[in-house]
């Protein structure tokens, strides 16, 4: 069994992530993939203004990778406590973490973001709060739980209050 377990700093996450961990503690083969969407990318880093000099434009491209993977990189260090605190959630509750693995991405549609993980992770299951606890657009906002369970065509969804 493979499971995604999208993670915020919501207490919905954690208890979603306890549950998880309690659940399957004793069950065997089970693979859990923590998922954590950073923030968007600043729009700077989306594009960069163009040349028509080839030359330039391949230089520009350049350094819009290296700033690209450079903020990425950053960005993963600020929130990597996200997903530690989560393992140790998991760790806590007597899950095995040595079939835990974690991943980054950064939102541009988060619901997306985490079905596109589900897909080319090859999970059958994905396991969300249903609310979270700030006003910001964060994973476990009512509009992405309900997104992914409107959208999620072949996976089980476990909803956790």
């Amino acid at each position: 069994m493979r499971i995604l377990l999208p993670v915020d700093e919501s207490e919905n996450s954690r208890r979603a992530v306890q549950y998880v961990g309690s659940l399957l503690c004793r069950t065997p083969d089970v693979a859990v993939t923590l998922f954590h969407v950073l923030k968007p990318m600043p729009r700077q880093l989306m594009e960069h203004g163009g040349s028509e000099n080839p030359a330039t434009e391949e230089r520009l491209s350049t350094q819009l990778r290296d700033d690209q993977d450079a903020w990425l990189k950053k960005e993963r260090e600020v929130e990597c406590h996200v997903l530690t605190k989560a393992r140790e959630t998991l760790e806590k509750s007597g899950f095995d973490t040595i079939n835990v693995t974690s991943k980054f991405d950064h939102e541009d549609d988060i619901a997306r973001n985490i079905l596109e993980e589900a897909r080319s992770g090859h999970h059958e299951t994905i396991v969300v709060g249903r609310h979270g606890t700030s006003g910001m657009k964060r994973i476990f906002g009512g509009g992405v739980t309900d997104q992914l369970l409107r959208d999620a065509k072949g996976f089980t969804i476990w909803v956790v209050e």
